[in-house]
């Protein structure tokens, strides 16, 4: 039976293009000599001086090459270059895979893309997908920051790195390490999982975490998984020690934004320490190119900030605190704000006041003055010469507390002030009784030790 010149004519057509998509497929390779053999029944060439292998667009160049006909592989050694298009990897060993399109050097290899330089003890190229693995002692480097790791899927096209093992990313304002990131280089972009810490090499912070995500085209770091941010200060006492000081805080979640300014929020279950300062709160806002630490309720049914210091406790719905030269200047409570002192020896004594707002001022972080304004309310225990000697109980429309060593020296009352006072036989047994309508002793106060444990 004779075919249809039609049908011949279209095997002959497909045929053809099939061997020559075979024959497209296949490496060839050229050099100044050539050895044949048959190794384990299959035949091996060997290609000495200036060798030349070529699939496609891919370009190689090395001293000697055995290619594997069957195969379709390549053993490179000595001085092996790999091109294609302006990607190119240099290595002294490698491998060539043609079915696979994959090139793989164990003896230490140099990526350059034109964008950036990838380098490792070991590593894949995978033309097909654009797509690199290195392993060991890895560092990819562009003009703006420099990352290294343990293992390291680069996508070229994506602009896009893949990190894990012993991260870290430098660049011209951070330091970011990381037990895995994912880097995107067009935006800058980083998102850093478990064991984050990110070091400000502009200012002497540190924030700890375990999910990290920085934008740094919008200017804004967000870290939702245990987050931890560290503040040094170094200041300088009035017999000129240095005094390293350290501002720590502690929250569900934290935000910086490094826009039109220096913003630090921190939100849910905060916690702040700062040398003999503490609080507790649901908001704090760091500004931090002011120096000034806002904290507050988020909602009517929050509870109140709470800050301590010293054996003092103070509450309000807000409390700013004012920072100069590195130490704490002013701190003022708006809006139901109460304050209590527990005597140090006579611990079941309180001296309690309760106004609207109150400002304290504070001199080389020692409190000087407190002042109390409006709706004031107070009851001060009284000594004399460290002996109990009952309390006074008043109400004035301003109050002022003058400190000394960080024991109350003066009370002053301002505004139809009116006191009462109680003897002691009054008094003892029966401090319960004597307490403001605002009375409410808080006793989880940070502990830095604690707050510390997340980072060692």
């Amino acid at each position: 039976m004779r075919l249809p010149i039609r049908l011949i004519t279209l095997i002959i057509i497909i045929s053809s293009a099939l061997f020559s998509q075979q024959n497209s497929n296949r490496i060839k390779v050229v050099g100044d000599s050539l050895v044949g053999k048959v190794i384990n029944g299959e035949s091996v060439r060997e290609i000495y001086g200036n060798v030349r292998l070529t699939q496609g667009n891919v370009y190689i160049t090395c001293d000697k090459a055995v290619q594997y006909l069957l195969k379709n592989d390549a053993i490179l050694n000595g001085n092996v270059f790999v091109k294609r298009d302006s990607l190119t990897i240099k290595t002294s060993e490698g491998f060539y895979y043609g079915d696979e399109r994959k090139t793989r050097s164990t003896t230490g290899l140099v990526l350059d893309d034109q964008k950036v330089v990838l380098i490792a003890d070991s590593g894949e190229y995978y033309f097909n997908e654009d797509k690199a693995f290195f392993q060991s002692n890895v560092s990819l480097k562009d003009s703006a920051m420099l990352l290294t790791s343990d293992e390291l899927t680069y996508y070229q096209k994506e602009d896009r790195a893949v990190s894990i093992g012993n991260v870290k990313i430098v660049d011209a304002s951070n330091e970011i390490k990381a037990d895995s990131l994912e880097h995107f280089r067009s935006s800058k972009t980083s998102i850093a999982d478990g064991h984050v810490r990110i070091r400000s090499l502009e200012n002497n912070s540190r924030i700890f975490g375990n999910h990290l995500e920085d934008y740094p085209e919008r200017k804004y770091t967000l870290i939702n998984e245990n987050p931890l941010y560290m503040q040094f200060d170094s200041t300088y006492s009035a017999d000129d020690k240095l005094i390293i000081d350290t501002l720590l805080i502690k929250a569900e979640l934290m935000e910086a934004f490094r826009d039109t300014s220096n913003i630090f929020k921190a939100i849910d279950s905060v916690q702040i320490i700062k040398g003999d300062f503490a609080s507790i709160n649901d908001y704090t806002l760091l500004l931090r190119d002011d120096d000034i630490i806002i904290t507050k309720k988020l909602a009517g049914t929050s509870k109140k900030p709470v800050l301590w210091y010293l054996n003092s406790q103070l509450s309000g719905d807000s409390i700013t605190i004012y920072m100069a030269d590195k130490k704490i200047s002013r701190l003022i409570v708006n809006n139901d704000a109460f304050m209590l002192s527990q005597n140090i020896k006579y611990n079941n004594r309180y001296d309690q006041t309760s106004a609207k707002d109150v400002s304290l001022y504070f001199s080389n972080n020692k409190l000087n003055r407190a002042e109390f304004k409006e709706n004031v309310l107070s009851i001060y225990y009284l000594y004399d010469n460290e002996l109990r000697n009952g309390l006074t109980k008043s109400s004035a429309k301003k109050l002022t507390i003058v400190f000394d060593k960080d024991e109350v020296s003066e009370v002053r009352l301002y505004g139809s002030p009116q006191s009462d006072y109680y003897p002691e036989n009054q008094v003892t047994g029966n401090e319960k009784a004597f307490t403001l309508p605002a009375f409410n002793f808080i006793e989880n106060r940070p502990e830095k030790d604690k707050l510390l444990l997340q980072i060692n």
